[in-house]
C-alpha cells in the first residue's frame, strides 16, 4: 500500500519549551484521534497537564503530526504520560522517533525506569498494536489494573529499565531469525543509515570491501521486488536490505567475497536486533537455480559486475521470534583441542 503522498520525507523531532504552544499540539493532535481520545474529560485532562510535562513533537514539514509527554512519577520512575500521532501519519516510524527522543532525555535526567499505561491486549484491535509497539520499544508486562479506569478497559503498566542496556553479549545471544509477519510501521530513515553502517563497518579481507548494500523502503519499489520472490518471504517487511558481491580478488586466485558478505550482514543483523526489529537472512533462497537474486537485481539497477547474494527483511515482529534448539555447548566447543578439555 502506498503512503499517502503528503507526507514528508523527514521528520525533526522538537522538544517544545513553550506551555501554551504545548497544549495547542496536545489539542490538534487528540482532537483528531477520537478513536483513542474520545471522552472529553480524559481528553481535557491530557491537554491540560501538557503544559507542565517535557513535550517532544515530531514536525513534519512545519506542521505537527505527533507528539509525546513524560511526567515523574518517583525519584526513580518517569512515565509516558500521552503519545498521539494523527492517523494519516501512522505507519511512518514517528512513534519510535519521538520514543527515542524521550528515553534519550530520561536517561540523562537520571532516571531508573520509565512506565506507560494503556487498555491491555485482547480487547480493542487498536489497543492491541499499541501493545505491540511498546514490546517492540522493550517495555515489559508488570501489571494490569482491571477496575483502574473500567471494567470495559483494564489498565496494562508496562515498564522499562533506563539503566541496563542489552549488552553486546546479550543482544547476540538474543538474536533469532524471525520468518512470521511483520507490522506495517515505516523504518525510520535513520535507523536503515545506522544498519547500513553497521553493515560497512565489518571487516573485509586484505580491505578489498567487496560489500555494498542497498535499502529499499519504496512501497512501490517493494511490491516489485515481492512479485518475483517466490514462494513468498518477508512480504509483510516495510523494509529490506539487499546485499551485493563482488568478485575482487586479494591476491593470488584469493578472494574473500563471501568472508566479506558474512560478516557485514551478520553486522546488521545485530544493529536490527538492537534497534527493536526483526529479520532473516535469505539467500539460498533467492540465489538457488531460479536466480530469484538476478531478477532482482534487475528491479534495482544493480551493474552485472555485481552479485545480489542475499536479502533481510527489516521491520518491527508482529509476533516473537523462536528461539532454535541448539546443540549442548560441550558438543560444539573445547579447549586445547578437539573434545579434550571443556570449560
Amino acid at each position: 500500500m502506498k503512503h499517502p503522498e503528503h507526507i514528508p520525507a523527514s521528520v525533526t523531532i522538537q522538544c517544545i519549551q513553550d506551555p501554551d504552544q504545548k497544549q495547542r499540539i496536545a489539542r490538534d493532535v487528540l482532537e483528531a484521534l477520537p478513536d483513542w481520545f474520545g471522552v472529553p474529560e480524559s481528553r481535557e485532562a491530557y491537554i491540560r497537564g501538557s503544559r507542565d510535562q517535557t513535550m517532544f513533537a515530531a514536525n513534519c514539514g512545519g506542521a505537527f503530526s505527533g507528539f509525546l509527554c513524560l511526567k515523574p512519577t518517583g525519584n526513580a520512575t518517569v512515565e509516558l504520560a500521552v503519545m498521539g500521532i494523527k492517523k494519516p501519519f501512522h505507519r511512518q516510524g514517528i512513534g519510535t522517533l519521538l520514543f527515542r527522543a524521550a528515553r534519550d532525555h530520561a536517561e540523562s535526567a537520571g532516571f531508573a525506569f520509565m512506565q506507560v499505561k494503556t487498555v491491555a491486549a485482547g480487547h480493542y484491535e487498536d489497543y492491541d498494536r499499541t501493545n505491540r509497539f511498546y514490546q517492540s520499544l522493550g517495555f515489559q508486562e508488570l501489571e494490569v489494573l482491571p477496575e483502574l479506569w473500567d471494567a470495559a478497559n483494564p489498565c496494562q503498566i508496562y515498564i522499562l529499565s533506563l539503566k541496563e542496556r542489552a549488552s553486546l553479549t546479550d543482544l547476540i545471544l538474543r538474536r533469532h531469525s524471525y520468518r512470521g509477519r511483520f507490522l506495517p510501521d515505516r523504518i525510520p530513515r535513520q535507523d536503515l543509515n545506522l544498519i547500513l553502517e553497521a553493515g560497512l563497518a565489518a571487516p573485509s579481507g586484505c580491505n578489498k570491501q567487496t560489500t555494498s548494500l542497498i535499502a529499499v523502503d519504496d512501497p512501490g519499489m517493494l511490491e516489485k521486488i515481492h512479485a518475483v520472490i517466490d514462494p513468498p518471504v518477508g512480504e509483510t517487511a516495510p523494509a529490506m536490505i539487499c546485499v551485493l558481491s563482488q568478485k575482487i580478488y586479494a591476491y593470488r586466485d584469493r578472494c574473500f567475497a563471501v568472508q566479506d558478505y558474512s560478516a557485514a550482514i551478520e553486522n546488521m543483523l545485530l544493529a536490527i536486533t538492537a534497534l527493536g526489529y526483526q529479520s532473516c537472512w535469505y539467500e539460498g533462497h533467492i540465489t538457488d537455480t531460479d536466480r530469484i537474486c538476478d531478477r532482482i537485481a534487475d528491479i534495482l539497477g544493480v551493474p552485472p559486475e555485481y552479485d545480489l547474494v542475499c536479502m533481510l527483511p527489516v521491520g518491527v515482529a508482529e509476533s516473537k521470534p523462536a528461539a532454535p534448539r541448539k546443540k549442548p555447548f560441550e558438543e560444539r566447543a573445547f579447549f586445547n583441542g578437539f573434545r579434550t578439555e571443556n570449560a
